[in-house]
């Protein structure tokens, strides 16, 4: 896909994430929309190995949602990925849906690889999975979207030094640097400074992009498949907009999570589409 299809895919992606929100009267939009560009670079962009009906393929590369709130776009991308029924999307946060607010693998749902409530952990279990494939003589690699609120965890610091001690460089962390959470702008409630700065003095390969200029998320990612066999991991620290493409939205820590009203997602929809709302 060229940059121009993967950015109307991005949108695309976009109304998903605000209709499955409506609907549920309840959810995490701001976040996922912020996301939506480099999610699609990875799963359109012929990034990431894989097989929507072979979720179980022991090759395939492993993506994790560790920010597990900002999980519809996740679900609005598996969708339409065919590693599921697109109908299923509007069962979002009901009880005894398998897409529920947080992802569970206890449900099975194809495609989720990880379970993700507290914030914190994500980057610790990918990676394990990263060291798992050196174990098993299996070729893959390992995809985590981390955030920079749960950066003011303890353990995302712990997984970052390990993963330079065993030199994995088959982990790719892609950073949601977004400034914002749910009680409001994360340097106001606690500042993580320079992110990118304290990953590369970790020893991790830094690529500090726009998360949503195509071309710099290209680069990015070739820069992780160029870093294989250096015996160093990834770190693509994305500047992202919160609500990107919603002008009421863009920016605003209050869409971390809520619903929009029937007006606002109509504006909304329009201004995805390119329309005057």
């Amino acid at each position: 896909m060229t940059h121009t299809e993967l950015a109307n895919k991005a949108n695309e992606l976009r109304a998903t994430v605000l209709n499955m929100v409506y609907n549920a009267q309840s959810g995490h939009a701001g976040g996922g929309m912020g996301m939506a560009d480099v999610l699609t670079y990875l799963f359109y962009g012929d990034v990431l190995r894989h097989e929507p009906g072979r979720s179980d393929w022991p090759e395939r590369d492993r993506f994790l949602l560790s920010n597990g709130h900002t999980c519809p776009i996740l679900y609005a991308i598996l969708a339409d990925q065919g590693y599921f029924d697109p109908e299923l999307l509007w069962s979002l946060r009901k009880l005894g849906s398998p897409l529920q607010g947080h992802p569970s693998t206890e449900w099975e749902l194809p495609g989720v690889e990880l379970s993700a409530g507290s914030l914190g952990h994500g980057l610790s279990v990918a990676l394990g999975q990263a060291l798992a494939a050196r174990v098993t003589g299996v070729d893959y690699r390992v995809f985590v979207s981390v955030s920079d609120g749960e950066c003011q965890e303890g353990q995302p610091w712990e997984a970052a030094t390990a993963a330079v001690h065993h030199s994995v460089d088959n982990l790719c962390a892609v950073l949601d640097w977004n400034r914002c959470q749910i009680d409001g702008p994360t340097p106001e409630i606690m500042d993580t400074g320079d992110l990118a700065g304290k990953f590369r003095a970790f020893g991790w390969n830094v690529e500090e992009i726009d998360g949503h200029d195509y071309g710099q998320i290209e680069g990015a990612f070739r820069s992780f498949a160029r870093a294989r066999g250096s015996g160093v991991p990834t770190l693509i620290a994305c500047h992202n907009v919160m609500g990107k493409g919603v002008s009421f939205m863009e920016g605003d820590y209050k869409w971390h999570h809520g619903a929009p009203s029937e007006e606002q997602l109509q504006q909304a929809l329009a201004e995805l589409r390119g329309q005057s709302p």
